[in-house]
């Protein structure tokens, strides 16, 4: 999918489907000289947010979208209205439209923000995963997406932004979509590497170099596997060579049995998707060397797969942290944040502005929130801040979560520095309990996108929206 902005006004403009809103829709009938056949239409439609109204025209362009209400919008309903649009446009069979953005009237919105949700809506709608099928589906047509009628320094702006958001979606969604016996830690690691280039570097740190490391915690998870885990460092210098990095770590289980403590058949197939956080690092990654943002990022990836077996990990085995603190491993299932507190230690030798972690990590974040935000935990209420505007700003929400010393207790043990667990009780702050002991060194977020990151057994791409958003606004704000 190829983003432009266009000139002219729409009986000038080249292209298969024009889309306008309903206020303006006369307006431009006229112009185009289908003026009846667009009244007549809109007598039997809808004057409703996110009603599409296609048209079949004589010539060029050959298909009329007439979207939404006549009247001016808010910021909320333009977003469906533009989802409406995008899903129509995914279905037609046309190669070329153009977004009338200009003429369409929303309330406290600027040119950049209209121009993104509209492109950023396509992207969605757009996609497509089918490598595997034996018959494939009959392709989309369409291939490009313009924009008109609107500010060109700011739609350029937008619709660089939102072409290498594409792309970074696109990686996501396909690594997240992958079936586990292709993608295991070595597939991640050469989708990272395939992202080496100008001003990229590609680190893979091997099971031989996480010993030397101590990392015992991280080792201690990919026991039971016949498949090395990686710990993965993608490293993208577009700011000042002295400027400190901002660190992504993704949690990459490639596919979550629960070791030893086996988890039971319902939704067994879904641990394909442990690897999302992981997905979603490499995607934003992406984004940011399209994007060419002017600013540092070192990506992290944590790749393992947690099988059961003769040599995996065993409830009470006791390991020793790349930190020096020891874990009483109570239950091999929360093993998430065993391979993140040692990506957390090793990502101090960055001396990073700020990490954020990324994983798939507790039920109990599903069971707080549902499907429609992530959590968000924090030891620095700025970067908090800053991660909970970028999620506004992209519709890829969070809320964010306590943090208390009260609740450190659960994770007391009898024989060791800390237990992986803290019970039944509020899982999910008790995981975040657990990395923030990892995270003394520096500004640090985690995000718990167990319930966010798929659904209806599909890779949704989350976090990447926001976390491209936040990145963006720290390269606007001097990286």
């Amino acid at each position: 999918m190829k983003f432009t902005v266009k000139t002219g006004t729409p009986p000038d403009i080249a292209t298969d489907c024009l889309v306008v809103p309903r206020g303006k829709a006369h307006t431009i009938a006229e112009k185009l000289g289908v003026e009846e056949q667009v009244l007549l239409a809109l007598e039997t439609t809808r004057n409703e947010t996110g009603e599409v109204t296609k048209l079949a025209l004589n010539g060029r362009p050959s298909r009329l979208l007439v979207v939404g209400k006549a009247q001016a919008t808010s910021a909320a309903d333009y977003r469906k209205d533009m989802a409406a649009t995008a899903k129509a446009l995914a279905d037609l069979d046309v190669a070329d439209a153009t977004l009338c953005v200009g003429d369409f009237e929303v309330r406290d919105l600027g040119a950049y923000r209209k121009v993104r949700l509209a492109l950023d809506a396509v992207s969605v709608a757009s996609y497509r995963f089918d490598a595997y099928k034996s018959k494939k589906p009959k392709p989309r047509k369409l291939r490009r997406v313009g924009v008109v009628g609107i500010n060109r320094v700011e739609a350029r702006r937008a619709t660089r932004d939102a072409q290498a958001l594409l792309e970074g979606m696109e990686l996501a969604k396909d690594l997240g979509n992958q079936p586990p016996n292709v993608c295991d830690p070595a597939f991640v690691a050469e989708a990272a590497q395939a992202l080496a280039g100008d001003k990229v570097r590609v680190d893979v740190i091997d099971e031989a170099q996480m010993a030397e490391l101590g990392m015992g915690a991280f080792l201690s998870v990919t026991q039971g596997t016949r498949k090395p885990a990686k710990l993965i460092s993608v490293h993208y210098r577009g700011g000042a060579a002295d400027a400190a990095p901002t660190v992504l770590i993704g949690k990459g289980i490639t596919f979550d049995t629960g070791g030893t403590n086996m988890k039971g058949f319902a939704g067994m197939a879904d641990m394909k998707f442990d690897m999302c956080g992981a997905a979603s690092v490499l995607g934003v990654a992406k984004a940011v060397i399209a994007a060419e943002l002017p600013i540092n990022v070192v990506a992290m990836v944590a790749a393992a797969e947690n099988m059961p077996g003769g040599a995996a990990s065993r409830p009470s085995d006791i390991v020793t942290t790349m930190s020096g603190q020891t874990v009483e491993i109570q239950n091999t299932d929360a093993e998430g944040r065993l391979v993140l507190c040692d990506a957390m230690t090793y990502a101090e030798r960055f001396t990073p502005r700020a990490v954020v972690d990324i994983a798939t990590l507790t039920g109990a974040q599903v069971t707080a929130l549902g499907h429609h935000a992530s959590a968000l935990y924090a030891n620095d209420d700025a970067l908090a801040a800053a991660l909970s505007e970028a999620g506004e700003r992209s519709a890829d929400r969070m809320w964010r979560m306590p943090l208390w010393d009260e609740y450190q207790a659960q994770l007391k043990s009898n024989f060791a520095d800390m237990k992986n667990i803290g019970g039944s009780a509020a899982g999910s702050i008790t995981a975040a309990c657990f990395l923030s002991r990892f995270a003394k060194a520096f500004p640090w977020a985690h995000l718990d996108i167990a319930g966010t990151a798929f659904g209806q057994g599909r890779s949704s791409g989350r976090p990447t929206p926001a976390l491209f958003e936040y990145l963006l606004a720290v390269g606007a704000n001097g990286g």
